[in-house]
């Protein structure tokens, strides 16, 4: 739309294009009326329950901080000083500059911010004005509430989170008036693009029902199974909780122990198999490895009983029977990503105490190798997830998963994305509804937008016993299955990757687990974040990442004495189950051809479940 011109004198003549922008403009009228007469007859129902207006305890928070704040009038003074003296050299560069001159700019952006990719944010001295005057004004109140004194930990995170939120969302670049690329859309499209913006807000309005569910991609580009999770294999075993896929084989032998692969439950498990270019799941594959993968079920309130033992029960450990009766083989290299990893650390803990209990030998032996993809098993440091983990916050989760029987899944995927807020909300903002511009097919962002729903019971364990009392680092702090766990009983060669710019699970919290667990351990650090730390196929030679065979307490040393290497750990990550297959190799398995009988291809049926 932004690339039209406006109409032309003649179309707008005979009458065509008034024609058409009436029809719109009556279209988004009928439409909005629709959503506002919804919401009111909502808020008229007896049964519907008034919303919590301070759910995540923000009032409060500053108010603490305020009070702080005012009790050291003179260091407050200091900070209006800082920001005046700062304006004056500001209106200094600007003048300057109009008169011709070049000057060096008062504020710039940070490395990676695309809000001021415009040239029009430089060259222009209106526009450039206005952007240093948001960066000064914006960086001022970051600096002057993360300088409060006598804030504790938990407070003082949670004012600096939300400011940077109230901060980003003023950024000029999120209005009509201040943004130099949507008023040259406007001028040329003859302000089609917010006409057309103001449909796609309507459209994200009613298919969130009610609630701005923003548009990141275009869902209609991408089908599971078709474009995207295409690694062929079958369905092998099902449960309440997963289907267990096993992948065709690709090459003329394989390794006689086969990989598990356990993802989190928070997101569909084809992250790992998004395009077979950067499919981690194919490339296992093309190495020579028997795959198989949980594909965990999108749950709805008729599972909202099962608990974090039943994950357990009924994902790896049933994973595990499967395998064996598929291939013969009772070891497994196994892998855990986020949540999964945790799950698994959890399962190794239980297999030690159970298998030294009566009747529980048989667990014994199970892994020739475990394999931890960002995972987290102290959270002391849970990052800036940590904001949204606090008595009155997961009370009123709780709240709502008592009614429903599961987390919504939308709600999980809003909280992930204020952490990133300039990327995953703002951006689509100024693109969808003030540009006007249809999202762009991107098959990462389509498997972001797939959300799962989490079951009511595993998932206030989860935030109450590890994120808020962090008793899974506790020896005997929790019990799977009436098992007391102790994850320093885990012997198990353990490979750790994780990423250094991870924001859901810091890789300073991850790296706990090498003093924790007591068998041979390895200890990864990739470039990059969360998704993309991991998800580095070997061709894109991208991030690199970093090794060190001691392990101090201290992260940052063991990060001083790593040495970097170029390209993907895929390549290390692989010589690594290579050395602990556990009888060389064998004649490859094709799915359904042993003790169990392929039940359906891959992806399976779990995994097109729609929150």
């Amino acid at each position: 739309m932004t690339n039209q011109q406006a109409p032309s004198n003649d179309a707008t003549a005979d009458g065509s294009d008034l024609d058409s922008v009436s029809n719109t403009v009556a279209n988004i009228a009928e439409r909005s009326q629709r959503l506002v007469s919804d919401f009111l007859q909502k808020q008229s129902d007896p049964n519907h329950k008034p919303v919590h207006h301070d759910p995540m305890n923000v009032g409060q928070a500053f108010l603490d901080m305020t009070t702080k704040m005012m009790a050291d009038p003179s260091k407050m003074m200091q900070a209006q000083m800082t920001l005046w003296q700062d304006y004056l050299n500001l209106w200094q560069h600007t003048a300057t500059k109009m008169m011709g001159a070049t000057a060096e700019p008062v504020a710039a952006p940070e490395r990676g911010d695309k809000r001021f990719k415009d040239d029009a944010w430089s060259e222009n001295h209106i526009f450039d004005y206005i952007k240093q005057s948001y960066l000064l004004t914006s960086r001022w109140m970051q600096e002057t509430v993360s300088d409060v004194d006598g804030l504790d930990d938990k407070t003082s995170k949670k004012v600096d989170f939300f400011t940077r939120q109230f901060v980003e969302a003023l950024s000029p670049t999120n209005f009509v008036m201040t943004n130099p690329e949507v008023l040259r859309a406007t001028a040329e499209s003859g302000g089609e693009n917010l006409l057309k913006g103001l449909q796609n807000l309507l459209e994200d309005m009613e298919d969130g029902e009610g609630q701005l569910r923003i548009s990141m991609t275009d869902e209609d580009a991408f089908e599971i199974g078709k474009n995207i999770a295409v690694t062929p294999g079958k369905v092998v075993f099902r449960n309440d909780l997963m289907e267990l896929i096993q992948y065709t084989p690709t090459t003329e032998k394989v390794r006689k122990t086969p990989l598990m692969i356990v993802p989190p439950w928070i997101n569909k498990f084809y992250i790992m198999d998004l395009q077979p270019k950067n499919s981690l799941i194919k490339w296992a594959v093309d190495q020579g490895n028997t795959v198989f993968v949980v594909s965990w079920v999108n749950p709805g309130a008729e599972l909202g009983h099962k608990k974090f033992d039943d994950y357990m029960l009924e994902g790896p450990l049933a994973a595990l029977d499967a395998i064996e009766q598929a291939t013969g083989e009772k070891k497994v290299n196994a892998v855990g990503y986020c949540i999964g990893g945790t799950l698994l650390a959890s399962t190794l803990a239980y297999i030690e105490t159970k298998s030294k209990a009566k009747g529980g030998a048989k667990l014994k032996n199970r892994f020739a190798s475990a394999t931890f993809f960002t995972t987290m098993t102290d959270f002391t440091d849970p990052g800036e997830l940590g904001v949204f983990m606090d008595e009155e916050q997961v009370s009123e989760l709780e709240r709502k998963m008592s009614e429903r029987g599961y987390l919504e899944g939308r709600e999980m995927s809003g909280t992930f994305s204020a952490l990133r807020a300039n990327d995953l909300i703002w951006s689509f903002v100024v693109s969808n509804y003030l540009l006007g511009k249809e999202p762009f097919p991107f098959d990462l962002l389509y498997w972001n937008g797939d959300n799962t729903r989490m079951p009511a019971a595993m998932h206030g364990f989860y935030l109450r016993k590890l994120y808020m009392e962090n008793k899974l680092i506790e020896p005997c702090g929790i019990s799977m299955d009436g098992v007391d766990i102790d994850l320093t009983k885990i012997d198990v060669p353990s490979y750790f990757i994780s990423a250094r710019e991870d924001h859901i699970a810091p890789w300073k919290s991850t790296y706990v687990a090498t003093q924790t667990f007591t068998g041979p351990m390895k200890f990864v650090l990739a470039g990059s974040g969360h998704v993309a730390g991991v998800i580095n196929p070997p061709a894109k030679n991208k991030y690199g990442y970093w090794l060190n065979d001691t392990y101090p307490v201290d992260p940052d040393a063991w990060l001083e004495g790593a040495e970097s290497y170029e390209g993907s750990w895929w390549v290390d990550w692989d010589k690594y189950l290579g050395d602990h297959n556990t009888g060389g190799m064998v004649a490859p398995r094709e799915p359904g051809s042993g003790k169990l009988p392929a039940l359906c291809d891959a992806p399976g049926t779990y995994v097109t479940m729609k929150a």
